[in-house]
């Protein structure tokens, strides 16, 4: 009986902090419905403006359980700026999170870009997601606001608010904006679940599923060709520039030696004249 009544008790307490968080608003950026660990509840992208990928699912991501790794595995991205638009109708506290995995450079100052709430509020500046965290590793940021009175209040800094948020990922001259997921919850920052910290004893690079290992070049053609075996959906994050030597197999000496024996015979009858 006093197991029984602790497995309740576990259980209530389990929901309760589930259901304690106040989330108005959750997005899978460029996949589908998915609750995650702490019960959030993630609807399937609704924008219709840029490109959806899952090219992360190649990767293996770092500081996020498996089943929660689908988050920072989907995007969203485009080739200009785009926005997602939340309407909000109660005053109070709220915190934006946003999830973001780099998962195809390898380098810094590769991909950066801003955010910007409601064209006004610069929250996010020259966000380089390597640089911050490395390849396949899930990064969160964390953005507390105010809405009062018909004002957006964020870092002290107020602007007239018409019940709808606009976040907007501004592009710069690296790359593409993107992001891998969102929610926004009303309540306070401590009420916010955190990864956890970043160790700096692992590898910068990622680790490639064992499933995909002998296919991730293979996995580039079918993105840049627009054709997936896995899913619709299987496109890295931006045009990149193909590399014209791919393809080949670096085998120059062979049309060199048919050109000189194609010449022999002419070279010939020019010394017997």
């Amino acid at each position: 009986m006093e197991l029984e009544f602790l497995f309740l008790y576990i259980l209530g307490c389990l929901y309760t902090s589930c259901s304690a968080r106040d989330i108005i608003w959750a997005i899978n950026a460029g996949g589908t419905f998915h609750t995650d660990e702490h019960g959030i509840q993630y609807i399937e992208d609704p924008l219709k403006i840029g490109t959806p990928s899952d090219y992360g699912k190649t990767l293996t991501i770092g500081r996020v359980s498996r089943g929660d790794a689908i988050l920072y595995q989907t995007e969203r991205y485009h080739t200009n700026s785009f926005s997602y638009e939340v309407q909000i109708l109660k005053d109070g506290d709220y915190v934006l999170v946003m999830k973001f995995c780099e998962v195809y450079f390898t380098a810094s100052r590769q991909k950066v870009f801003n955010v910007v709430l409601n064209d006004q509020h610069l929250v996010v500046k020259d966000l380089d997601i390597f640089d911050k965290v490395g390849m396949g590793r899930a990064h969160d940021e964390i953005i507390p606001f105010t809405i009062l009175n018909g004002k957006l209040v964020v870092v002290n800094e107020a602007s007239t608010f018409d019940n709808v948020l606009k976040i907007t990922f501004v592009k710069t001259l690296y790359d593409n904006p993107k992001i891998n997921a969102m929610y926004i919850l009303r309540g306070s920052l401590d009420e916010v679940p955190r990864l956890p910290p970043l160790h700096t004893d692992i590898p910068a690079a990622a680790v490639v599923n064992e499933d995909d290992s002998a296919s991730q070049e293979g996995g580039r053609d079918r993105s840049a060709g627009g054709a997936s075996e896995r899913s619709k959906f299987s496109k890295r994050s931006g045009p990149i520039a193909e590399d014209p030597y791919a393809h080949s197999d670096g085998n120059y000496a062979w049309p060199i030696f048919c050109t000189i024996v194609a010449f022999l015979p002419i070279v010939f009858c020019l010394c017997k004249m």
